[in-house]
């Protein structure tokens, strides 16, 4: 192993920190030396299977250049019709124990055109059954997180196992690796709306997108209550784009940590302004607010 120094940028380690998993920061420091890939698991002393969780962990940060391919070909989907579930339940036991397996995360018996989605899943997009069965465990636990009781249908399961064949997502590792983002950044989005004070409902699709954007930015939790604190002295209550606008002012400013705005927000309000914007930025948030 390579013995230099490094130099890792403020971005990075915010992700890092955020993502939880020690595996993929070590991962990221020896990768960062100059060191090669091939020798990870023997140089780190962790095992093939921990190097690939943490290097898919890299990759769904964007802190790793190697990119997964598509697994969407290129025009149109194809059908599939009954006699190829009839003879993909006849002749492919795999298969065949994927129906049951199904059936059995589901709580329920698949129609035939449930099963023509399950063989797309294996035969267009290549999934394997053991990925296709934690695809299933994910949208079934997120429908729960979200207050539903019901299991997802293979229709919304669909739409996910596209979105995940398009990133690349095709492996175990791979899988869990997303789904491990995903819980952090959902817990994250948990706790902001305790600060946001929003409570006994899920948040709207227009208020996620202002709540990511903030995560990805980088802010400390105190960072994001400091610009809510100031929104509401400002506008009388929450007001997503009046707060979304002073925390791309911060994050413009590199001003991600409590500390640092303290000590660098000292632009002057605009003259004749009361708050912290002026009030043709005012209006023009209103037209915003219209609009989501």
């Amino acid at each position: 192993m390579r013995n230099e120094s490094i130099h890792i940028s403020e971005n990075d380690v915010r992700k890092l920190l955020g993502a939880a998993s020690p595996d993929a920061a070590l991962l990221y420091i020896y990768l960062s030396s100059g060191n090669a890939m091939a020798d990870a698991s023997r140089e780190l002393s962790l095992s093939e299977s921990r190097i690939s969780c943490a290097g898919a962990t890299l990759r769904q940060l964007g802190l790793w250049e190697e990119e997964k391919v598509s697994r969407v070909a290129p025009g149109e989907r194809p059908q599939y019709s009954e006699v190829d579930v009839l003879q993909a339940m006849d002749c492919d036991n795999s298969f065949r124990g994927l129906y049951g397996e199904i059936q059995r995360l589901l709580g329920r018996s698949l129609n035939t055109e449930e099963l023509k989605i399950l063989l797309g899943f294996v035969r267009y997009l290549g999934l394997s059954p053991d990925v296709i069965s934690v695809l299933v465990c994910y949208c079934r636990d997120r429908a729960r997180q979200k207050g539903s009781m019901r299991n997802p249908s293979l229709r919304t399961i669909e739409k996910e196992a596209y979105a995940w064949a398009e990133q690349g997502i095709d492996t175990v590792e791979e899988a869990a690796a997303f789904i491990q983002n995903q819980n952090v950044r959902n817990s994250r989005i948990g706790r902001l709306k305790n600060i946001l004070q929003i409570r006994g409902r899920n948040l709207t699709a227009a208020e996620e997108r202002y709540a990511a954007s903030w995560l990805e930015m980088g802010f400390e939790e105190s960072v994001i209550s400091m610009a809510y604190e100031r929104t509401c002295l400002n506008t009388g209550g929450l007001n997503w784009a009046y707060m979304n606008k002073i925390l791309q002012r911060w994050h413009q400013q590199n001003l991600h940590t409590a500390e640092a705005v303290q000590n660098g927000d000292r632009k002057p309000a605009p003259k004749g302004a009361s708050g912290e914007l002026g009030a043709a930025e005012l209006e023009a948030i209103q037209k915003v607010l219209q609009e989501v």
